[in-house]
């Protein structure tokens, strides 16, 4: 059975993309994987400094962070659009787990070899894709394959049920459908 790792990179409370990533996480449940849903905002660490990081060692959040990474074999990404970008908060989760623990520890190894996919919703009318264009790219640069359906979802304000489920039954069968993909890869 696979293993899937779901979050968004927000660390709001009332996150649309938390939101968003649960709905797909229920997508890839329902084609078979275990999916672990977790919240950035539990991992608090500070910007990833590597003098920081010679001095103190890896933090104990980073450290809880990236063996979860390790013990699943996919992502599930929900990527918030922050002036066309990914969050610093997502930045900052991937450059703490990519980071060896030891000099025996290959660079990379708690997230190259993975597969993930990638979601965004924002009140905007691109729905976060602008930020989808910088994911891409920064995950394959990190080793991760990325499938290549990916959804974002506009006006994200008024697409949630008071419930966190979609209103448009459409959409949230698309969004169901990538976590299902995810799950068959």
């Amino acid at each position: 059975m696979k293993k899937i790792l779901a979050f968004s990179g927000s660390l709001r409370a009332g996150s649309f993309n938390q939101k968003l990533v649960k709905i797909a996480a229920d997508g890839a449940r329902e084609a078979g994987a275990e999916v672990t849903v977790i919240s950035l905002a539990d991992f608090a660490m500070p910007i990833f400094d590597e003098d920081l990081e010679e001095k103190e060692g890896k933090l104990q959040k980073a450290k809880e962070l990236k063996q979860l990474f390790i013990d699943h074999d996919s992502l599930l990404i929900a990527s918030p659009e922050y002036n066309s970008m990914i969050s610093a908060a997502l930045k900052n989760a991937i450059d703490w787990v990519s980071r060896p623990d030891s000099e025996d520890e290959k660079p990379l190894s708690a997230i190259a070899g993975k597969t993930a996919a990638i979601i965004s919703a924002s009140p905007g009318g691109y729905g976060g894709s602008r930020s989808l264009g910088f994911l891409r790219p920064f995950l394959e640069n990190v080793k991760v394959t990325v499938i290549e359906e990916q959804f974002s979802l506009g006006t994200a304000h008024e697409a949630f049920a008071e419930d966190g489920s979609l209103l448009d039954a459409e959409k949230a069968a698309e969004v169901k459908a990538i976590g299902g993909k995810l799950a068959g890869a």
